[in-house]
Order: C-alpha cells, then sequence, then structure tokens
C-alpha cells in the first residue's frame, strides 16, 4: 500500500511565504527565471535556477552551479528564515485557478516504493536530468521539489481533508500569476490518522508531474545508504517530498507541438499527405473539442484533422491524441523519428494558449503548429496500471505547484 508519512517539514516565516514561493526549476528557461527572480532575494529560484546569480552562458551542470544552489539555500534558510518544524506533520496544498480548485496533501513518499512500482510512473526518464536533480538534492540535503502525485481518492481521506480544510491556514496568498495557494499544517495526530488511510485503503500512486524528481530521490537513496552503517531504512533520505491529489480534482491541459520545418514539403504538398490518412477542413480556430482529432496551423491558416481509421482497433498507447499525430504526421511526413531528441519540434504546454501557435508560424521560426486534445487522468492511469509508457510530452498540469513552500530535509 502507498505510504505518504509526516515529516518534519521546512517552512518559510509566514510574512515571507509569498515571497520565497517560485514555479518549478523545469517550467522556466535561465531567462524566465532571472526576470522571476529580479529584485527579490528570497525567491526559492536563486536555489532551484541558481545559475541566475552567475556568469551569462555558464554550463547548467558546471559544479559551481550546484555550489551557488547550495549557498543560495543556506542564505534563505538565515534571512527568511527557514525553518524546520518541531513536529512531524502532513501538510494541505490547496490551489486555485479560476474555478479549478485542487487540495493535496503534502508528505514524505518512500523511495523503495518507487522502485518496487507501488509509486506507478507513465513516462521515460533522461540520464541526465535524473544526474542534474540527483546532484543539486544531494547539495542541498533536501528535497525542495515536490514530486506531484495522485491516487483515486476515498471518501475517509476526503472527510479528514474537509475537516482540516475549515481551519485557519498557515499561508494564503495570490501570485503574480493570479492563482491562489493556501496551505494548512496538520496537527500530528491527525496526521498520523490520513497517513494510515493511506496505507490502509490507497494500493498505489501516480506520478502527475515529476518523474525526474522521483527517479532522483531513489538515486539519493541509494547513494546515501551504503555511507550509514546503520541503515535502517527508516531514515529521512529514503523518502522524498510529494504532494498527492485525489484524481477527480485534477485538469490537463493539452500539450501542443510545434515543428520548424515541414520537412522539403510545401504547405500544398504537405496537405495532400495528411489528407491520405486525414479528413481535413478548414478551422475558425485552434481549439479542439473531441479526442481522436487535432488542428493545425499553417500558412496563416487553422485546419482540423479528423483520422479516416478505425481508432477502436488501436490499443491503448496508440488511441492517445499524441500518439496518433506522432505515429501517422510527425514521424512518417515531418521526419519527427524521435521526439525526445529531435531539435526540430518544440512543445507547448496548453497554458500558453493557442495564440502562442500562432506567433510561433507567423514569426517564421516555426513552419506547422499542432493544437491537441488533452490527455485525460484516467488514461493516464490505465496507461501506467497497463506498466506501459506514454509518448514524451503527453500532459501539462496547471496549476503548477510552488517550491519552496515546504521543503524535506534528510
Amino acid at each position: 500500500m502507498a505510504e505518504l508519512l509526516p515529516f518534519h517539514g521546512l517552512l518559510p516565516s509566514v510574512e515571507r511565504a509569498s515571497a520565497v514561493a517560485a514555479v518549478p526549476y523545469d517550467v522556466v528557461n535561465t531567462r524566465e527565471a532571472a526576470g522571476l527572480a529580479e529584485g527579490n532575494p528570497y525567491s526559492f529560484l536563486h536555489v532551484s535556477r541558481p545559475e541566475i546569480d552567475l556568469e551569462y552562458g555558464i554550463d547548467l551542470h558546471d559544479e559551481k552551479v550546484y555550489r551557488q544552489a547550495g549557498e543560495a539555500f543556506r542564505r534563505l534558510c538565515r534571512e527568511v528564515p527557514l525553518t524546520v518544524d518541531a513536529g512531524k506533520h502532513l501538510y494541505l496544498y490547496q490551489l486555485q485557478m479560476g474555478d479549478q480548485v485542487q487540495t493535496g496533501i503534502i508528505g514524505a513518499a518512500s523511495a523503495a516504493e518507487y522502485k518496487a512500482g507501488i509509486i506507478k510512473k507513465h513516462e521515460k526518464t533522461r540520464q541526465d536530468k535524473e544526474d542534474d536533480r540527483t546532484r543539486h538534492v544531494m547539495e542541498l540535503r533536501s528535497h525542495t521539489g515536490p514530486a506531484f502525485f495522485t491516487y483515486r481518492g476515498k471518501p475517509d481521506i476526503d472527510a479528514v481533508v474537509a475537516k482540516e480544510l475549515a481551519r485557519t491556514p498557515l499561508f494564503n496568498f495570490t501570485a503574480e500569476d493570479g492563482i491562489r495557494h493556501t496551505l494548512w499544517r496538520i496537527d500530528e495526530a491527525t496526521s498520523e490518522k490520513l497517513s494510515e488511510l493511506f496505507r490502509t485503503e490507497v494500493p498505489v500512486f501516480y506520478i502527475a508531474d515529476g518523474h525526474h524528481r522521483s527517479a532522483a530521490a531513489a538515486r539519493t537513496a541509494a547513494e546515501c545508504a551504503p555511507k550509514n552503517p546503520n541503515h535502517t531504512g527508516k531514515e529521512d533520505y529514503n523518502y522524498f517530498l510529494t504532494v498527492a491529489f485525489p484524481a477527480d480534482q485534477l485538469k490537463i491541459l493539452p500539450y501542443n507541438r510545434a515543428v520548424r520545418t515541414l520537412n522539403h514539403h510545401t504547405p500544398a504538398t504537405f496537405l495532400t499527405l495528411i489528407g491520405e490518412k486525414f479528413r481535413i477542413s478548414p478551422a475558425e480556430d485552434g481549439e479542439v473539442a473531441h479526442s481522436g482529432e487535432f488542428k493545425f496551423y499553417l500558412a496563416h491558416e487553422w485546419y482540423l484533422a479528423r483520422p479516416k481509421f478505425d481508432l477502436s482497433k488501436l490499443n491503448v498507447i496508440e488511441q492517445l491524441d499524441v500518439s496518433i499525430l506522432q505515429d501517422n504526421v510527425l514521424a512518417p511526413l515531418l521526419g519527427i523519428d524521435d521526439p525526445r531528441t529531435s531539435r526540430e519540434i518544440d512543445f507547448i504546454g496548453g497554458i500558453r494558449g493557442t495564440q502562442e501557435l500562432i506567433r510561433l508560424v507567423d514569426s517564421k521560426e516555426y513552419a506547422i503548429a499542432f493544437s491537441m486534445h488533452a490527455t485525460t487522468v484516467d488514461q493516464l492511469m490505465a496507461i501506467a496500471d497497463a506498466g506501459e509508457i506514454m509518448p514524451p510530452k503527453s500532459t501539462w498540469f496547471e496549476p503548477k505547484l510552488r517550491d519552496g513552500l515546504v521543503s524535506h530535509n534528510f
């Protein structure tokens, strides 16, 4: 069964929580991170994107970058300050983006359960990104970026959470992007009760977002254990920071694609070729209403593509909208055989909207952009249950969790 354990959380002062809280390291580039942190010495981006405080253009894997992360973390611990809770707690973390409200439980997940498959994944990880996160975590001796888990909701857990939401929160602020972040500290007795409910009622967790954080946590545990002659498996390094949300509260946005060239095709010949497998018609905009179809923006026009083939004959992976596009358009027509490594394709989170796709193509930096229908949480869990792997960049979750509100030291 799934473990979600109380732990000694590292939290910022109430007065500076909103200044500390920062977007995840992997949703911004260096320039964007520097802009967000400018004028704010308490932003957690000084820890998660430490290159912003070093010479421009430095290799992101340079040892100086990791040392800078450690120095920035220790500085925030002193100056904010960041303080370790005396007791072991779970925490509630609620995010509100417009009408979308989701409430998760922050706790310590087990690296051993990740390795055993009780924490289920649906994506492959890249070695270089695992290396980077492991090095970062080991430098800080802290898990500061939470993994994002989901689980099939349970009434008993929901009832405890509902009661806790009636209490006064510890943090409650609206970030500059309009998303409200609210955090509650759960008392120790209730934390133990909730932890036991997970242990008895929730058989598995699913990684929604944070595959590299989870993999790095498992590597961290494996690296620390041999150095401890009294290792028991219960030490803090055997656990890592996560926020677990019930699946029925989550919303996945599309993960759109933009391709730099038409692979030697003209717009006219591309339309002819794609028409062999899809019914193509002009469209007024880039919004996709139904799974199984997609839209694309080419030569200042939107088009709708509906498959001519029978989707019901495809397997669970092939039926994904991103697979339909990859298998029938990106690979055979545009030469994108491996979207993980190709430099001809970029992925655009649905939060940026279809206007971003228009902008990219009209700028002539890209030749064509594809607007997708979002993958569902049920599809994600079904694929993970089957032990299958989704194509890269299949899901974009919003709203994003903030780093720095709670960290897990070891």
